[in-house]
């Protein structure tokens, strides 16, 4: 059990969307939930009292903005509007999952950029910082004109397979070209090269594998992406590597949305395991045996801890890094 934190001015508190995630984080920086009531007007008006004083506090609202989206989304920011008429001296949102970020920029004529939508929205409610979780773009920290630190999954990813001794002759693959980025910094965790599926996308949600780029011949391949949403890049690629002479494919993403189809195809798939994380709260209808999903706790946590007290967080960029205690 965590010690006690020293500071009585800084306060977490959790929403619906993954109060798991918030008391393993409350646990790691050595505090309790603050005392919150969420119910609804019977219109299903979202409802929120702060039963606590948080005049002149720090206070750290964990909320990921998962399905269902919307609903969590409103909550978070009727939170924030709650915290800032009660005079809390700062307002920080965590986001392990920061949802609607695919709309990341105008791909076509009159489309919205939903990613910058949500930004403008939460500052408007009145945040002053923004602690995210591998956000489905980087530009997107530039959409806030508050704080924004962007923490990586990768290292605790990276872990998990250094633990198991997964990383021998091993080859970390990116699903498409734009996953090159988050892919060589997996392999530089893991000592190993790297491969490319090249890919191309007819529509939304379909994937259509077009040729792979490296050597995965038997070798260990590991795909890493930011999120899993309806497994079609990943089982399609899986396949892909499998037929390339690949002697197995692990698969790995910060973000498990797992939407529509993604389940069966998962356990239909050539996949020996997937490696996700707690950003989203799995229901047990999404836990299979092949789904194996390690916390984020100890990294938001110790990143919390960081920020409060005025330290750096570079040293959470690498893995096996060191949880603090005090």
């Amino acid at each position: 059990m965590a010690e006690q934190y020293f500071d009585p001015k800084l306060k977490i508190f959790a929403l619906n969307s993954n109060r798991p995630l918030a008391e393993k984080i409350a646990k790691v920086v050595g505090v309790d939930l603050g005392k919150l009531a969420v119910d609804r007007f019977s219109d299903g008006e979202i409802r929120i009292n702060i039963e606590e004083s948080i005049r002149g506090d720090n206070v750290y609202v964990i909320q990921s903005t998962s399905a269902p989206v919307n609903d969590n989304l409103m909550e978070l920011l009727i939170m924030v509007d709650a915290l800032r008429r009660a005079s809390a001296a700062t307002i920080n949102v965590v986001i392990p999952y920061y949802g609607y970020a695919r709309q990341d920029r105008k791909q076509r004529s009159r489309e919205p950029i939903t990613a910058k939508l949500v930004a403008d929205m939460l500052e408007t409610a009145g945040i002053s910082r923004v602690i995210a979780l591998d956000l489905h773009a980087a530009q997107i920290q530039g959409f806030f004109d508050v704080p924004v630190d962007h923490m990586m999954g990768a290292p605790l990813l990276a872990d998990y397979f250094l633990n198991n001794h997964l990383d021998e002759n091993a080859v970390v693959v990116s699903p498409d070209h734009g996953g090159v980025t988050r892919a060589r910094a997996m392999a530089e965790f893991l000592k190993t090269p790297i491969a490319i599926i090249d890919k191309r996308r007819p529509k939304a949600n379909v994937a259509e594998i077009m040729n792979i780029i490296g050597d995965v011949k038997g070798k260990r391949c590991i795909m890493i992406d930011d999120m899993i949403d309806t497994a079609g890049t990943l089982t399609l690629g899986s396949q892909a590597l499998i037929d390339a002479g690949a002697s197995d494919v692990y698969a790995c993403a910060t973000h498990p949305v797992l939407s529509g189809p993604a389940i069966e195809r998962l356990e239909n798939s050539p996949l020996k395991e997937i490696v996700v994380t707690d950003s989203i709260q799995l229901p047990e209808s999404k836990k299979i045996d092949k789904i194996v999903q390690i916390s984020v706790a100890p990294l938001i946590g110790t990143a919390i801890k960081r920020i409060n007290e005025n330290k750096p967080l570079s040293p959470l960029f690498h893995n096996r890094f060191h949880v603090e205690s005090k």
